[in-house]
């Protein structure tokens, strides 16, 4: 089979799998909340009950990350969103104000595509199944190529999990063989009525290029600013919790930490006791080189992968096994910059600044160069410092005192679960929220009247009257008698 077969058949297979996801929608169209509600819950359970098998199956056929803590995305996924959006109303009257006159019904928007990432392959399927059905629109996934197996299984699981529960059969599909051609069909059908992308940069900018309106995530870059105010040895272990969790693939991780001059000292002194290692300049030098390919896109080879099998990719003889996270030390921010840049791995960038004022135009500078819109986190107990640093940083999530990867999706913070966190229009996104069910539904609006034309006539300023409209008939007689007798003299 030659490769235009192969993209032929993926085009022909979205459009039977779109043509049979519409009907199944329309049938979820007709279900109540407690039917909605039971399917929903059945997919929950039934990802918590397979987290620990499908986490091993993503770190086997991805290679990125650890299993063990793909066992805690799948929970989180699963249970962790389940409890936030279980009594959300999501079908027919969701609100009625009898004060002001008002209702809102919610719709579905019909066939959701849900562009899946080989990072978190599985827990993103688990979360944008729940999150779609829950919002009563059917699914249809383009999986990763490189965790196509991971994905299909998880997709079966839950889809017998739902039918089980009451679903109408096809709500939730897959496609069987992935193309480039293939998802852009999905992207584009008429019969596609949102994209869920969650992805690379090209991907997203395609979903975005598509004509379907797109809910999409670009890349994540976020500085974490550890204060003189902070607990330092709680915000470096942090810090380390959080770029070390699965390896560093979720993309609210930090990228760099930057600290002031007068503080460099007690924190390099404690990520080195916490078992950070920094790089001297050669080694920088040499590890950068694997960071970026040539087109400036990250190195898939470092993508999840542990220190250790950096380390060796990188020829660096003398990190020790004990090493978490290789640090390096860095002065400028850019494109071509790679420390700089974000890195889905343990690998973070080290800036010292004069003072706060520089703290926080570096911050700025780094997010605008990449992953403005995602997130900023920072380490301090002085409150009017969080509140300066919030106004300006060009984010949609400010994380205060947590690990950045953990909070930016709910788990360690009071936000909403989610594994797709918008960038608001700064990222290029059609959201700043993380995306939960009321992100994947239409509301109808209906308004008794309240107001007559007398009332809205009175409520609009006295137009002046001219000198002709006061007068009488007579009057205007006599006036004008006067004006031509005037003009004949």
């Amino acid at each position: 089979m030659t490769l235009l077969d192969k993209d032929l058949l993926s085009i022909q297979e979205v459009r039977t799998l779109v043509k049979k996801a519409k009907v199944a929608q329309e049938k979820l169209s007709q279900m109540s909340q407690e039917q909605i509600d039971k399917i929903v819950k059945a997919i929950a359970d039934k990802a918590f009950e397979n987290a620990e098998k499908l986490a091993k199956m993503a770190n086997e056929e991805t290679g990125f990350g650890k299993w063990q803590d793909k066992i805690v995305k799948n929970t989180f996924a699963s249970k962790m969103v389940y409890e936030t959006l279980k009594d959300t109303k999501t079908v027919g009257i969701i609100a009625e104000n009898k004060e002001e006159k008002t209702i809102d019904i919610a719709t579905g928007v019909g066939v959701v595509a849900g562009l899946i990432p080989s990072t978190n392959p599985t827990s993103t399927v688990i979360y944008k199944t729940m999150i779609s059905l829950k919002a009563g629109n059917s699914i249809v996934f383009s999986p990763h190529p490189n965790a196509k197996k991971c994905i299909l299984e998880t997709v079966k699981i839950i889809n017998e999990a739902a039918i089980s529960a009451g679903c109408p059969e096809d709500a939730i599909l897959c496609i069987q063989t992935p193309s480039i051609q293939g998802t852009n069909e999905l992207m584009k059908h008429k019969d596609t009525k949102l994209i869920l992308a969650t992805g690379g940069e090209a991907m997203v900018r395609a979903a975005y290029s598509s004509g379907t309106p797109a809910i999409g995530v670009g890349p994540g870059n976020g500085p974490a600013f550890i204060d003189k105010s902070a607990d330092v040895k709680l915000a470096v272990k942090r810090i380390l919790d959080s770029k070390t969790f699965d390896n560093g693939v979720i993309c609210a991780s930090e990228q760099s930490i930057v600290v002031e001059k007068f503080m460099e000292d007690v924190v390099v002194n404690e990520l080195k006791n916490q078992g950070a290692y920094f790089l001297n300049e050669e080694e920088s030098n040499m590890l950068s080189k694997f960071i970026l390919r040539a087109n400036g896109t990250m190195n898939p080879q470092i993508v999840g992968k542990s220190v250790e099998t950096i380390a060796n990719l990188a020829n660096l003889k003398n990190v020790p096994s004990t090493a978490k996270v290789l640090i390096a030390r860095e002065t400028k921010v850019g494109h071509d910059v790679a420390y700089s840049r974000e890195k889905l791995a343990p690998i973070l960038a080290f800036y010292v600044e004069e003072n706060v004022d520089q703290v926080l135009n570096r911050c700025r500078a780094v997010l605008l160069n990449e992953g403005a819109g995602h997130t900023f986190s920072m380490h301090a107990n002085d409150e009017e410092l969080v509140k300066r640093f919030a106004l300006n940083m060009p984010v949609s999530r400010i994380l205060v005192n947590t690990p950045s990867a953990l909070g930016g999706i709910g788990g360690s913070t009071n936000l909403t679960p989610a594994l797709t966190l918008g960038c608001g229009a700064i990222g290029g996104s059609s959201t700043s929220n993380n995306v939960g069910p009321l992100d994947l539904i239409n509301i109808k609006k209906v308004a008794y009247g309240v107001k007559e034309i007398e009332e809205l006539k009175g409520n609009t300023p006295k137009v002046e009257t001219s000198v002709f409209e006061s007068m009488n008939k007579e009057e205007l007689i006599n006036l004008l008698v006067k004006k031509i007798v005037k003009e004949l003299n």
